[in-house]
């Protein structure tokens, strides 16, 4: 074997005996797609392993039940049987040709045919197959395609947009994680000519490609291309903010941040709570999604409140709320990504430990109050004072406490 596939099968124990499996006896099995396509740009093997093999799912499931693996029919109609091997899965897919496409699915055949199955694909990039042996098979000149940073289509562009829609997704979201400069000119003009079609596609798989396409490396630049061409918009149902999202990507960057997808999403396109209602709605985001973009609407701490109101919004809000945002408010400001009030306040969100409220009902129990609303209200009200005195500690609250029970008297 080359270095190239112990790469790969280093960090996966089963990967060499699952090959070894379905490698012989008049079938071939091959490496294919991302995890080829992240080795020759130097990404290593961090992601899944996808094979190609010409056996039939039910000889895929007999070879791989034979060995002691566990075999799961994920998407049998595809093709697909998902192989458990030593804790680790893997996508066995039997090669195919479409049969009939409509621009959101397709009806396949299964074929043995390793130059048909590239052809079927949608980028040359993602159409390379890695043997056991280490050899590379490249029909489509993704080889190349791959290490220059071009995203390009494979064949007839127009037509592979019209196989399935998505691919105009997929696109920009391959080029903002795998490009280099513009997006592919050919490829560009016929995502524009089938834009009409990501009317067809269901908001599932629009949400999911678009929230990975957010946190790519290349995200703001790609975005900013989707929009001239007047691709964005239909995607998001509204125009987006480019520029605000560009000063967040930014701004994550030179904080150290992790690159966050539903944060991104509210700075492109989220002012008001309509907004990010309309917003989950149109990309079917789950709830959490959801709740969090209907968070960023509200009002956002900023450097000219004084600490202790910064603090006191931090601790109403939770550290999330808080960061998502000032963050937010930070890239829309316009101010230096280097500001230094901007930066304190950033500070304060990631370093200061939220206090807990230090009193409990029966701290007002033993002051004489009795359960029921009127302790819940007391209670709110207590809470309201300590976080007005900056929050003391528990051997300064009496002072308080009494002050707050004796408004009710």
């Amino acid at each position: 074997m080359t270095r190239a596939t112990h790469e790969l099968i280093d960090a996966r124990p089963g990967l060499a005996r699952l090959l070894d499996v379905l490698d012989g006896e008049g079938e071939e099995a091959r490496i294919v797609g991302g995890a080829v396509r992240d080795w020759l740009v130097g990404r290593g093997a961090r992601g899944d392993v996808d094979i190609a093999t010409t056996a039939t799912p039910d000889e895929v499931t007999r070879r791989a039940k034979a060995a002691g693996f566990k075999a799961i029919p994920t998407g049998i109609e595809h093709g697909t049987v998902t192989v458990i091997a030593e804790g680790l899965p893997y996508e066995v897919t039997t090669l195919r040709q479409d049969v009939e496409t409509d621009g959101r699915r397709a009806q396949v055949a299964f074929g043995r045919d390793w130059r048909a199955d590239a052809a079927r694909r949608d980028f040359t990039m993602n159409a390379l197959y890695l043997t056991r042996d280490g050899e590379l098979i490249d029909f489509t000149g993704g080889e190349a395609d791959a290490r220059a940073g071009r995203v390009r289509f494979i064949g007839d562009a127009d037509r592979r947009i019209a196989e399935d829609y998505l691919r105009i997704l997929r696109l920009f979201r391959f080029h903002a994680g795998y490009g280099h400069g513009p997006v592919d000119p050919e490829a560009l003009a016929a995502a524009v000519r089938g834009r009409d079609g990501l009317a067809r596609l269901s908001r599932e798989r629009v949400r999911a490609e678009l929230l990975k396409l957010l946190t790519a490396s290349r995200a703001a630049e790609t975005l900013a291309e989707m929009d001239a061409a007047g691709l964005l918009a239909p995607v998001l149902g509204e125009p987006g903010d480019v520029a605000t999202f560009a000063r967040l990507a930014a701004l994550e960057a030179a904080l150290g941040l992790a690159p966050d997808a539903v944060r991104r999403l509210g700075a492109l396109g989220v002012r008001e709570e309509a907004d990010a209602v309309a917003l989950a709605e149109t990309l079917r985001l789950s709830r959490a999604e959801a709740a969090r973009l209907v968070a960023l609407a509200g009002p956002a701490p900023t450097p000219g409140m004084c600490e202790k109101g910064q603090k006191a919004f931090l601790y109403r809000m939770g550290r999330e709320r808080f960061t998502d945002r000032a963050l937010i408010a930070f890239a829309r400001s316009g101010a230096a990504v280097d500001d230094a009030g901007w930066r304190a306040l950033i500070d304060i969100a990631r370093d200061w430990p939220i206090p807990r409220f230090p009193l409990k009902a029966a701290d007002f129990l033993a002051r004489g109050l009795t359960p029921g609303p009127a302790l819940g209200a007391a209670m709110k009200r207590a809470e309201e004072a300590w976080i007005e005195a900056g929050f003391p500690q528990r051997d300064a609250l009496d002072p308080l406490v009494a002050t707050v029970l004796a408004d009710d008297r």
